[in-house]
């Protein structure tokens, strides 16, 4: 493994998936200007807002559900449609 080129400013942060609210607190170097009360332990840490997570993800949870943010299946058809 190559030295310095990883990161070495983990730190704690929470993440939440804003589609079902499911939060789970890891390590990472993602910036964050909001902070959120864990309830494990009462501390204040970064959030770090997703949109979709394990909790909430068709292959993950077995259930087949359309999860289009923002038209991003509209933009992937139109960017990628044949010419005619």
């Amino acid at each position: 493994m190559k030295q310095g080129i990883h990161p070495e400013n983990y730190r704690f942060v929470v993440f939440k998936d804003m589609s079902n609210g499911h939060t789970f607190l890891s390590r990472s170097t993602a910036a964050s200007k909001e902070t959120i009360v864990w309830e494990g332990d009462g501390k204040e840490y970064p959030v770090i807002k997703l949109e979709i997570s394990n909790t909430s993800h068709p292959f993950y949870t077995g259930k087949n559900m359309l999860v289009d943010t923002a038209g991003r299946i509209d933009k992937f058809k139109k960017r990628y449609e044949k010419k005619k």
